[in-house]
């Protein structure tokens, strides 16, 4: 079973009330994060080639750079299959990232079958391919596939978000924070939407850009 899926923010809503009337630390972080963004997008190629385009670049040159790939007309896996290196390599592409977005467009997978998988299968398959780590594979299920309860312990910003919020000693770890996340079910993918808003909201309190 996929379990709850998010589809809108209404959706988001009724999981962040659930969290705040079980957590007081969730309400008062409410109160400072405001209103949780819906932050879906849709599934397929397209989803994870962005996530391999904006891995350790900013966002803006993420940005630049898909923009090239569009333009150039490589915006499925058919086109990046059949195009070359050089190619590829001129819309600003490492090429770390060009072997991985070959890979991708090569994997043939089936993006419906996805969306029906449970969440440990849906991971297992993308890790598999190169240049797709856990905590992007876990972006893809909370985000292209709306799954209410995905979370992506590995995530910095959400280990110090809930450091602060929890007031840890220090910032948990990838196991210690999944391990604090149980308590969150079944909005997990509320509770790590939560912990984003509020890191941001510090951080802009602070002067921090």
């Amino acid at each position: 079973m996929v379990g709850r899926i998010i589809e809108t923010e209404a959706c988001v809503a009724e999981g962040a009330a659930w969290l705040a009337a079980r957590e007081p630390r969730f309400a008062a972080a409410l109160e400072l994060a405001g209103p949780l963004p819906l932050r879906r997008e849709a599934g397929g190629f397209g989803a994870l080639m962005r996530a391999i385009v904006g891995q350790q670049v900013s966002v803006a040159s993420a940005r630049a750079i898909e923009a090239r790939l569009r333009a150039a007309g490589f915006h499925n896996a058919e086109a990046v299959a059949a195009a070359s290196e050089e190619a590829l390599r001129g819309c600003g592409l490492s090429r770390p990232k060009v072997r991985y977005l070959r890979a991708l467009a090569a994997a043939g997978l089936d993006y419906a079958a996805l969306e029906q998988a449970e969440e440990a299968e849906v991971v297992a398959r993308l890790v598999a391919l190169p240049g797709i780590g856990r905590w992007t594979a876990e972006i893809y299920v909370m985000f292209a596939l709306g799954r209410a309860d995905a979370f992506a312990a590995g995530d910095l910003a959400l280990q110090e978000a809930a450091r602060l919020i929890f007031e840890l000693p220090e910032r948990p770890g990838e196991a210690a924070l999944r391990e604090l996340a149980e308590a969150w079910r079944p909005w997990r993918g509320v509770a790590a939407r939560l912990l984003w808003a509020y890191y941001r909201a510090v951080k802009l309190r602070e002067g921090v850009t």
